[in-house]
């Protein structure tokens, strides 16, 4: 069966343990707090050994299958837990999984965690692991949904605070989840326990501004048409000591890729090109927003105005370079852009 974290949790208290979990996704503090409750509950059970095997290009596979089919000699009740990083197998690697998924052993359970995850990654193993056990799929938590993830996180640990003061540990932990975490439970200990609902002037007091943003996660809001927070990223970014030189290649390459899309777009050849482009499954809606909002001469002059941003960040062109960032990213995010890019 294929779960969300959420319903993970209450099928894993109201069950015995399957015999075999696999738990995928991008957010490394929620595949790690998902795994960990498997051990738990598998420590509950009298799963006293546990074995970690970390696969990697060259990982022999018997290892795997000797390992299972060994006799403990410290404990009835095993635990194995696969370490997959890129969330691909291979074809040894896919077989070893669905014999095991077939015939599982007694008395084990078999945990794989994968820290890369889409569609494009399932397969017949992965189908065989839902068949026997559980699929745990974990997405990033996108930042729209971050205000009802602390509400929760918050509520988890006893803890109420006004919408004000939500948005405001919003704004102080947006881009690092596992900082996020790391607020609500100090807030649980600097609070004692406290029933009444923390308010926004306690928040600023009690939180630190944990905000990480890389170039990518700022390309993304500017992609999906969220400009207050792409210009509030880029602040970030600008204090946490970046320079304008280093984040335009990945700019560049960005908008020089959605221009190729979009006249690839005018032709009809849309889903062709984003496959040959290799746009990952989970960020081709936003791709489609963003063409969608621009016609291809905007794109092209955006392309235009990436060299001209460039030029100034090395010294070899007149005005702000950050100003004229800034600017960029707030046109991509508007469909208004004719308006807001300076001529």
């Amino acid at each position: 069966m294929e779960l969300r974290p959420a319903q993970f949790a209450r099928q894993l208290a109201s069950e015995p343990l399957r015999p075999v979990y696999l738990v995928a996704g991008g957010e490394p503090l929620l595949v790690l707090e998902a795994a960990d409750a498997v051990r738990a509950r598998a420590r509950e059970e009298g799963f006293g050994e546990r074995e970690v095997y970390d696969v990697d290009s060259d990982f022999d596979w018997n290892r795997l299958s000797q390992g299972l089919a060994s006799m403990s000699l410290f404990a009835s009740r095993r635990l194995f837990e696969l370490r997959l990083p890129t969330g691909k197998p291979g074809k040894e690697g896919s077989e070893a999984l669905r014999e095991y998924c077939d015939n599982p052993p007694p008395d084990t359970v078999l945990l794989v965690t994968c820290q890369e995850w889409s569609k494009k990654h399932a397969g017949k193993w992965s189908e065989a692991i839902a068949r026997a056990g559980h699929v745990v799929t974990i997405w990033p938590v996108k930042s729209h949904e971050l205000g009802d993830w602390l509400v929760q996180r918050l509520r988890s640990r006893g803890l109420l605070a006004t919408p004000d003061a939500v948005q405001r540990l919003c704004d102080r932990v947006e881009g690092n989840l596992l900082a996020a975490a790391q607020e609500v439970d100090k807030l649980a200990l600097l609070t004692g326990g406290s029933r009444e609902a923390i308010d926004v002037e306690q928040m600023e007091r009690l939180v630190a501004n944990s905000s990480r943003f890389d170039v990518f996660t700022l390309m993304d809001a500017a992609l999906a048409g969220e400009s207050a927070r792409a210009v509030r990223m880029l602040a970030a970014l600008r204090a946490e000591g970046a320079q304008v030189a280093g984040l335009m290649p990945m700019v560049a390459k960005e908008v020089l890729g959605l221009c190729a899309l979009a006249r690839a777009s005018e032709g009809g050849r849309m889903a062709a090109a984003m496959r040959d482009a290799h746009v990952w499954q989970n960020k081709q809606a936003a791709y489609r927003r963003a063409l969608e909002r621009h016609p291809t001469a905007r794109w092209e002059r955006f392309v235009a105005e990436c060299g001209r941003i460039d030029r100034s960040a090395k010294g070899r062109g007149d005005g702000d370079p950050w100003l004229q960032l800034e600017r960029l990213l707030v046109a991509m995010a508007d469909g208004r852009a004719r308006t807001l890019l300076a001529s």
